[in-house]
C-alpha cells in the first residue's frame, strides 16, 4: 500500500494548496474539495478501462445469440458447453469480468484513502503528507460540526454525524443500484435479458448495493464523498456513452434513431423552406395599344383612290372572270 499512499496524499496535497488560495488552509471544506478533486482524478485516469469496458460489455451483448446456441447444443455436457463459450468469448475479444474491472481496481485506492485518513486522525503522516497537514486533514470538519473521520458507528457523540454518515450511504448505494440498472433497461438488447450474461448483471445489480451498504457505515465521512462522487461520476459517464453511441438493437438505439430522425426532419425542412421561398415578384406594366397615326383628309382620300385603283386592275377582273366561268362551266 506504500505507493499507494504516495500517489493518494500527492494529489490530494496538490489540491489542498489549490483551494488553500481561497479557503482556509486549516478548514474541513478545503480537504473535502481536494476528497472530490482526487475522485477527479482517478476516474478521469480510468476512463481507458472504463471504455474497454463499454466495449465488452457490448460484445457480450451480441454474442448472446451465439451463446444461447451453444446451450442447446452443449446443454447435456456442462463442461463442453463451458469450453466452448470460453472459446466464443476469446475469438470476439470479450471478457465477461471487465464490468468488474473499475470496481476491482478503485479497491485498493478506497482502502488507501481510508488507511490515510484513519492514521491522519492520529496524527500520523503517511506518503508526502507532513505531520502538521496530517494533523489538519485528521481533525478537518465540514459545517464546522462533523469531522470527516468519524463513521456511523463511531460518531463520537455527534447526532449530525450519524445523520450525514446515512444519508452519504444511501446515496452512495442508490447510485450504484442506478447506474447498473441504466445499463440493463437501456443498453441491452431483449436476447441478452436471460442469457449467463444477464444474470450475471442482475446479481451486481443486487448484490452490490447491499455490499456497500452493510460496509459503508463503518467509512468515515470522508471516503463516503470520495465513493458517492464516483458514483456519480460513473453514472453521467455511462449515460453519456449509452445516448451517444448505443449498443446496438437495444432501447437507447431505438431512442438514438429518433433523435437523429427528427433532427434530421428539422434540418430538412428548414432547406425546403429556403428553397420553395418564392422570388419577389416583379410589377411590369401592360404593353400600351398604339394608336394610328392621324391623317388628314387629303391622305385619307388618296389612299381610297389607291385602293378602288386595284379593284380595276385587269389581273383582279381576270381573276373574277375565271371564277365565273368555273362556276359556268
Amino acid at each position: 500500500m506504500a505507493p499507494l499512499y504516495y500517489v493518494i496524499s500527492l494529489v490530494l496535497v496538490g489540491w489542498h494548496n489549490l483551494f488553500s488560495l481561497v479557503l482556509d488552509p486549516e478548514g474541513g471544506m478545503s480537504w473535502v474539495l481536494s476528497i472530490i478533486g482526487l475522485t477527479l482524478v482517478i476516474r478521469a485516469a480510468l476512463i481507458p478501462l472504463f471504455v474497454k469496458q463499454i466495449k465488452s460489455s457490448r460484445n457480450m451483448q451480441l454474442i448472446q445469440p451465439k451463446v444461447k446456441e451453444l446451450q442447446k447444443k452443449y446443454g447435456h455436457d456442462r463442461e463442453r458447453l463451458a469450453q466452448e463459450t470460453m472459446k466464443l468469448y476469446r475469438e470476439s475479444g470479450t471478457n465477461p469480468f471487465a464490468s468488474c474491472l473499475p470496481i476491482l481496481l478503485q479497491m485498493p485506492i478506497f482502502l488507501a484513502l481510508f488507511r490515510l485518513l484513519d492514521h491522519a486522525a492520529d496524527g500520523k503522516a503517511k506518503g508526502v503528507m507532513t505531520t502538521e497537514r496530517a494533523k489538519q486533514f485528521g481533525s478537518s470538519e465540514i459545517f464546522g460540526a462533523i469531522p470527516i473521520k468519524d463513521t456511523f458507528l463511531q460518531p463520537d457523540g455527534h447526532t449530525t454525524v450519524m445523520v450525514v454518515a446515512l444519508f452519504l450511504v444511501l446515496a452512495m448505494t442508490a447510485t450504484t443500484f442506478l447506474t447498473q440498472r441504466q445499463l440493463m433497461s437501456k443498453n441491452m438488447p431483449a436476447d441478452a435479458l436471460s442469457g449467463p450474461y444477464a444474470q450475471q448483471q442482475k446479481m451486481l445489480l443486487y448484490v452490490l448495493p447491499v455490499v456497500f451498504a452493510v460496509g459503508g457505515i463503518a467509512f468515515p465521512i470522508g471516503v463516503l464523498l470520495y465513493w458517492t462522487t464516483s458514483n456519480l461520476w460513473t453514472m453521467g459517464q455511462q449515460f453519456y456513452v449509452i445516448r451517444n453511441n448505443p449498443a446496438p438493437g437495444t432501447p437507447a438505439a431505438k431512442a438514438k434513431e429518433e433523435r437523429d430522425q427528427a433532427k434530421a426532419a428539422r434540418k430538412g425542412t428548414a432547406v425546403a423552406t429556403v428553397e420553395v421561398e418564392p422570388e419577389p415578384e416583379v410589377q411590369r406594366r401592360p404593353a400600351q395599344r398604339q394608336q394610328p397615326k392621324k391623317q388628314t383628309r387629303s391622305q385619307r382620300r388618296q389612299a381610297g383612290q389607291r385602293g378602288a385603283g386595284n379593284q380595276n386592275h385587269p389581273g383582279n377582273q381576270g381573276n373574277q372572270n375565271d371564277e365565273n366561268g368555273g362556276k359556268t362551266q
